[in-house]
């Protein structure tokens, strides 16, 4: 139970580090709007999306699901207040997955220094390799092309406007393409070859 928790406050961490990363990196570029709304914050309450945050991962450990996953209410952004919008929401975007891509490296590192140190099968060895897994399935999951996801901004900024301007109409039927990919495997045989690399190059796993 102790184990759970702990992944539980982990996954939590790493989702609003995710989502208060771009709305820093919002105001870095001249947006206050997710300042003004209160979303700068480490308190998960204003964070907190129903499904994403609370009743998917509950089903996931339910399920004794080998992999706990979720997300947070995602930031207001105004890309208006950009100097130059385009440029602004590709930055802005790539700063949620950097700041996963970081916390796994941080995560990596304790889980090493502990490792050394004899703690292998200590809770803290287990709650930094979780960690680091799950930043690293964040950066890599975020950053796939299909809109709302992050990687569908940053591959917009170096589209046409005119294809790009299409390709946001995707945006509402983006999630049921996401779950098409995964359940024919395609996702999923995209995904695991590049969060193995990361895996392996972080932990030797």
């Amino acid at each position: 139970m102790l184990f759970i928790i702990l992944n539980v406050v982990i996954l939590l961490l790493s989702i609003i580090i995710h989502e208060v990363s771009h709305g820093f990196a919002a105001l870095k570029l001249g947006d206050p709007t997710a300042k003004m709304s209160g979303r700068l914050t480490l308190n998960p309450i204003p964070h907190i999306d129903i499904m994403g945050t609370i009743v998917l991962p509950l089903m996931l450990i339910v399920m004794r699901s080998p992999v706990l996953f979720g997300w947070a209410k995602p930031v207001p952004v105004n890309p208006l207040n950009f100097r130059n919008p385009k440029k602004g929401m590709m930055l802005t975007s790539l700063a949620g997955p950097l700041s996963n891509f970081a916390l796994a490296i941080i995560f990596a590192l304790f889980y090493r220094i502990f490792f050394l140190l004899g703690g292998k099968a200590s809770i803290f060895v287990h709650g930094f390799e979780f960690g680091t897994a799950i930043n690293v399935l964040l950066f890599c999951f975020n950053l796939v092309p299909i809109p709302p996801l992050d990687g569908s901004k940053v591959l917009m900024y170096f589209l046409p406007d005119n294809v790009a301007r299409g390709f946001r109409k995707v945006e509402p039927f983006g999630f049921i393409i996401i779950f098409a990919l995964f359940f024919v495997g395609i996702l999923e045989g995209v995904l695991y070859p590049v969060m193995n690399f990361f895996l392996h190059f972080f932990l030797g796993v």
